[in-house]
C-alpha cells in the first residue's frame, strides 16, 4: 500500500506528548520517523506510567510513538551528535522541543543544520515561545494552562481554578506540527526552500481560546461560554448528563417542558439568563429536581425529542465501548515485539484514497539503532565499535528474540 508520505524522512528530537504526538501522524501515512533517545532512559515518557510492571513498556510512550524507528545514541558524545549531523544533512525535516538554546550549544540549531541542508524544514517546538522574557522558561501544559487563563476560566463550584485533566495544548500543538510540516513541504516543493517553524504552548492555549481572545480584545469582557450559555451538567437517578441549550428563545423554559417540571423562569429571581446565572445555586437546584427524576438515559430521551443536544456521562471505559467507537473504527490492534497484541487509539482522519494507516508498533528503546546507522553508510564493525564505547545502544536483539519466541509458541499452538 502506498501511503502519501513514503519518502520523507524526519530526524525526531522530540519527546514526551508535544512533538511525538505530532510526529506520529506524519508516521500514520508513510513518513520515516527516526526517533533519537537517549540510551540510557530513552524518551521520557518511557518512564511515566503509574500502572506499567516492571520491565514492561510504557503505555504513555506507546501512545504517540508508532510508525518510528528508534535510534539510542549519546548526544553528549562527539560522536553522538556527528552522526546525528549527518542524519539531518539527509532528513526532510528536523523536529524538536528542547528549551529554546539547548540545541544551539549543542551545535544542532537552524542556522547550524541549514549550512549544511539548504532544504531543511526546522521545527521548534516551546512552552512559551523562541524569544521573550519566558524563553527559558519550562513550559509542560498544566503550566502554560495557568498562565494562559485556562485555570482562571475552569473554577469549581467554590471559585478555585481548576487545571484540565487532559493535555490540550501538547496535543493541539502537536497537530499543528503536523500542519506546519505539510504547509512547509508543499512550499518546498514549489520554491525549493526549506524554513524554521515554531511552534509554542502559549500561543495555542490562546488560539483554542480564539473566540473569547477576540471578544476580550474587542470589549474588554471575559466570554465564558460555560457561564454564559445554558451549558452543565446534572445528576440523574443512574449518574450524570450534560446539557446544552443554544440558539433558542427561551432554553431553560424548553428543559423544564422536556422534564415536565414547573417552569423555573417564571420563579422571579430566574426570570433572565443573568438571573439565572446569578443565583447560580438556586438556578442548579431548581431545574436539577427534574433530572433526579430520571434515569440518564430517560432523560436524554425527553432532551432529544425537545431538540436540545444532550449526552449521558461516560467513563472512558464505557465510552470506548459504545458501538460508535466501533463504527467509526477508532481503535486498532497493533503486535509490539514484547507487549502482544496492542489497543491503542488510531488516526481520526478517515481518508477514501488512505484508508488504512501504517501499523508499526512503538520501538523497544533502541531497536533499529544498528539498522539506522547502516543505512547511513555505517559498517558492523563501526556500529559494534559505537555500541562497545556506548554512543550507541542496540536492542534489535531483544526485539527479534521476543518475536521468535512468540512465533515458535504460536506454530507448537
Amino acid at each position: 500500500m502506498s501511503l502519501p508520505l513514503e519518502g520523507i524522512k524526519i530526524c525526531d528530537l522530540s519527546q514526551i506528548m508535544f512533538g511525538p504526538c505530532g510526529t506520529q501522524v506524519l508516521g500514520d501515512y508513510g513518513a520515516d520517523i527516526i526517533k533519537i533517545e537517549n540510551p540510557k532512559s530513552g524518551d521520557i515518557s518511557r518512564m511515566i506510567d503509574r500502572f506499567a510492571a516492571p520491565g514492561t513498556e510504557s503505555a504513555n510512550f506507546m501512545a504517540m510513538n508508532r510508525n518510528k524507528r528508534s535510534l539510542a545514541i549519546d548526544l553528549k558524545a562527539s560522536e553522538g551528535l556527528e552522526i546525528v549531523k549527518k542524519i539531518a544533512r539527509e532528513s526532510d525535516v528536523f523536529v524538536h522541543n528542547f528549551r529554546p538554546g539547548v540545541v544551539e550549544r549543542m551545535g544542532l540549531g537552524y542556522d547550524d543544520l541549514k549550512a549544511e541542508n539548504e532544504d531543511l524544514i526546522y521545527i521548534e517546538g516551546s512552552g512559551f515561545g523562541s524569544t521573550g522574557p519566558l524563553r527559558g522558561k519550562g513550559g509542560m501544559d498544566f503550566v502554560v494552562q495557568a498562565m494562559a487563563g485556562i485555570c482562571d476560566g475552569n473554577r469549581d463550584a467554590e471559585g478555585r481554578p481548576q487545571l484540565f485533566p487532559v493535555s490540550g495544548a501538547d496535543f493541539s500543538a502537536g497537530m499543528i506540527l503536523v500542519q506546519g510540516v505539510l504547509m512547509a513541504l508543499y512550499h518546498r516543493e514549489r520554491t525549493g526552500r526549506g524554513q524554521k517553524i515554531d511552534i509554542n504552548l502559549l500561543d495555542v492555549y490562546f488560539l483554542m481560546q480564539q473566540q473569547e481572545v477576540t471578544q476580550k480584545l474587542r470589549s474588554g469582557k471575559h466570554f465564558n461560554p460555560l457561564i454564559q450559555d445554558p451549558m452543565d451538567i446534572f445528576a440523574t437517578t443512574d449518574g450524570h448528563i450534560a446539557v446544552l441549550a443554544v440558539l433558542r428563545p427561551n432554553p431553560v423554559s424548553d428543559i423544564c417542558q422536556a422534564l415536565e417540571i414547573e417552569d423555573i423562569t417564571k420563579t422571579p429571581e430566574l426570570a433572565t439568563r443573568e438571573q439565572q446565572m446569578g443565583n447560580r445555586k438556586l438556578y442548579r437546584e431548581k431545574i436539577g429536581a427534574g433530572f433526579a427524576k430520571y434515569s440518564s438515559a430517560e432523560c436524554e430521551r425527553r432532551l432529544e425529542a425537545a431538540g436540545i443536544l444532550s449526552s449521558i456521562v461516560l467513563d472512558l471505559g464505557e465510552a470506548l465501548a459504545h458501538p460508535q467507537v466501533e463504527a467509526n473504527g477508532s481503535l486498532i490492534t497493533l503486535d509490539h515485539p514484547t507487549e502482544g497484541p496492542l489497543r491503542t487509539m488510531g488516526s481520526a482522519i478517515k481518508s477514501s484514497e488512505s484508508p488504512q494507516i501504517a501499523l508499526n508498533p512503538p520501538p523497544l528503546l533502541g531497536q533499529h539503532s544498528a539498522q539506522v546507522l547502516a543505512e547511513y553508510g555505517f559498517s558492523a564493525e563501526e556500529i559494534a565499535e559505537l555500541v562497545a564505547q556506548r554512543v550507541i545502544s542496540d536492542n534489535a536483539v531483544r526485539a527479534n528474540a521476543t518475536s521468535e519466541a512468540k512465533s515458535k509458541s504460536l506454530s507448537q499452538a
